[in-house]
């Protein structure tokens, strides 16, 4: 009976997840959307049965993939395939939200690299290189447009936006990481209220507001800060990689916790849940709060902020 009952259950999530993975596919500003409800199938099979059989499951998926889309729909099945059954493995086995989470970025990232690694030995295709060839044509294009108006580009944009774009180039291997995590994080914030309706026993972790780094990240961030200072590493050496991105991780975690240190306050002061969200709206666009985000960070690790400005 319980053979049945699993078989029946599996049979409606390939079909939840054949018309996700369609709509993903083929319906393009909704797809983007629901493209983040893939690994749900995937989730609440594994948090109710064991890893053999959601694996039986993934293989089951990749065949539904092929056929309802196409060889390039593997890779988007397989990343929040495997994302889905560790995250519903960690569920099952009643681990706490915060390390459902990291295990689930941990993989989405591995598939993200075994795959890019795959489509250049392989297939010869560098979609990053590709797209940072793009983003130069594109800067050329509109140089041109420009001057075809009879009008006088303005060289020290251009140059920022030329360096913006090698900038990218240097920190691929943290995009990389940046978004898994992101991805991840939106995985979770849409599956876990639907676990929960479907009577999932899912366990909570702490509260953004409790976020707190240690104390050593700061030290790692001024040493990699003079480094780079004393040392002026040659662009495009593998030094100069290596420390622009330990310096933007360093400085995206600072920025995390000055914003977990908005929200503590807002907290304690017990302001309208609106104060921090205005607040982190405003982070992503006003550069000035970013920079003020940023030295709050560097303040609450240095001198336990929080602390000070509530007792």
């Amino acid at each position: 009976m319980r053979n049945v009952h699993r078989l029946t259950e599996g049979a409606i999530l390939l079909a939840v997840f054949a018309i996700l993975l369609v709509i993903t596919l083929y319906v393009p500003v909704l797809g983007t959307v629901v493209n983040f409800f893939l690994a749900l199938p995937f989730m609440m099979f594994a948090a109710k049965n064991n890893r053999k059989e959601a694996f039986v499951f993934l293989i089951a998926s990749l065949l539904i993939s092929l056929i309802v889309g196409s060889l390039l729909a593997l890779p988007l099945t397989l990343s929040y395939g495997l994302t889905g059954i560790v995250m519903g493995d960690f569920i099952r086995n009643q681990k706490s939200r915060n390390a459902a989470f990291i295990a689930g970025s941990i993989t989405f990232l591995l598939n993200l690299v075994i795959q890019f690694v795959i489509s250049v030995a392989l297939f010869n295709i560098n979609y990053i290189k590709e797209s940072i060839q793009l983003l130069r044509e594109s800067i050329e294009q509109s140089v041109q447009i420009i001057s075809s108006f009879s009008q006088q580009p303005n060289d020290a944009m251009i140059e920022r936006l030329y360096s913006a774009v090698d900038m990218i180039q240097t920190l691929t291997p943290t995009l990389f990481v940046v978004a898994s995590f992101s991805v991840v994080f939106f995985v979770q914030l849409v599956s876990y209220p639907i676990l929960k309706r479907f009577g999932i026993p899912v366990i909570g972790g702490e509260p953004f507001r409790s976020f707190k780094l240690p104390r050593n990240i700061l030290y790692y961030f001024l040493i990699a800060f003079i480094t780079s200072l004393i040392v002026q590493p040659e662009n495009g050496s593998y030094f100069q990689l290596a420390l622009s991105n330990i310096m933007f991780i360093l400085q995206l975690l600072i920025i995390v916790q000055g914003l977990s240190l908005i929200w503590y306050v807002c907290y304690q002061k017990k302001w309208p849940k609106a104060v921090p969200i205005l607040a982190t709206i405003a982070l992503f666009i006003m550069p000035l709060m970013l920079y003020i985000v940023w030295v709050l960070g560097i303040i609450d690790l240095g001198f336990d902020l929080r602390k000070r400005l509530i007792h």
